[in-house]
């Protein structure tokens, strides 16, 4: 299996087929999860810019930050990147001690996520949302959801991931530059697993609070309620084991190593059939197997309803906590 990716074009697609068998666990590890004939290491490495601007956000303490992403598509909105910053109101000698860089969920608006980088706020962390590639801004006039991203196209899918991590590098980078000390991620859903790809290549996130956990892409895809639609597209065109393989560098499962040292939590909610249980629990159980330090907890409810109250606020807190103790 192979994806080969080049920076102006359309990934070129070939693919190993290896009998079915949903049921074994791939034997991949970092050392040979690859695009095409790169390692990830360097895939997920974005060039060097400083073509940064930060202007003042539509509230007190926000400003928004947009940088070129890394990765130019044939949509001209998706190749500019958007975060909004939110400040700390602690005193100006604690106020660069730790930022937060926040990947909300698949098709989140423009205000997904505000409150919970508010809320980071409040722990006396700076929060950095960004919008994730055709969403909010980045949405060509022909989407009206982010179905670039997430797709049965799947080398544009396995791009536009690695596009997220290259530009959350890049903010990443930023952030470094500013002066903050110490850098996390947090992530959910969608976010979740490119937070974890981030905090595997990234030598400056020191902790990753992923909310919301699965070892492979394409087994969310396969099995979620929210992405039945993807499936349908998918079926009698392609195994489940074939799509895993190919999907394999844009999934957590080949990457755990890389966030030894790294403070870590994993969030899953016990309902949840978006993503479905039994692959939290197989990622939660591959970070036991491989002795790689990390932390659990899990929410008493559903994927979305995770998103309501009370739930978000015990989701919220746990996330918080996690990051005021990390960073």
């Amino acid at each position: 299996m192979a994806l080969e990716f080049s920076v102006n074009t359309t990934p070129k697609l070939s693919v190993c087929v290896v009998p079915p068998s949903s049921h074994r666990r791939p034997r991949h590890s970092t050392m040979n999860c690859r695009f095409g004939a790169t390692p990830t290491r360097l895939v997920y490495t974005p060039p060097p810019t400083t073509d940064y601007t930060l202007a003042d956000g539509a509230e007190a303490g926000e400003q928004m930050l947009t940088f070129p992403s890394a990765l130019q598509t044939p949509q001209p909105a998706n190749n500019t990147v958007y975060g909004r910053l939110f400040h700390t109101r602690e005193s100006p000698d604690r106020a660069h001690r730790g930022a937060v860089v926040v990947l909300p969920q698949w098709n989140a608006d423009d205000e997904g996520h505000v409150g919970l980088c508010r809320l980071i706020n409040k722990f006396g962390i700076s929060a950095l949302r960004l919008s994730l590639p055709y969403h909010g801004a980045r949405m060509p006039p022909e989407l009206r959801r982010a179905d670039y991203i997430v797709s049965s196209n799947v080398g544009r899918t396995a791009q536009v991931c690695r596009q997220a991590v290259l530009d959350t590098r890049r903010a990443i980078g930023w952030l470094a530059r500013q002066g903050y000390e110490s850098i996390g991620i947090l992530g959910t859903s969608l976010g979740s697993c490119l937070a974890m790809l981030t905090a595997a290549h990234e030598p400056l996130v020191k902790a990753a609070a992923l909310n919301h956990i699965s070892p492979y892409f394409a087994d969310v895809i396969w099995e979620g309620l929210s992405t039945e639609h993807v499936r349908a597209s998918l079926d009698g065109q392609i195994q489940l084991d074939t799509l895993r393989q190919i999907w394999m560098p844009i999934s957590p499962f080949p990457y755990l190593e890389r966030v030894q040292g790294k403070r870590v939590l994993l969030v899953y909610a016990r309902y949840d059939l978006t993503f479905p249980v039994a692959l939290s629990k197989m990622l939660v159980e591959e970070f036991r197997r491989r002795d790689v330090d990390h932390e659990v907890a899990v929410l008493p409810c559903g994927h979305y309803s995770t998103g309501v109250t009370p739930f978000k606020w015990i989701d919220g807190l746990i996330l918080c906590r996690f990051l005021n103790r990390s960073l």
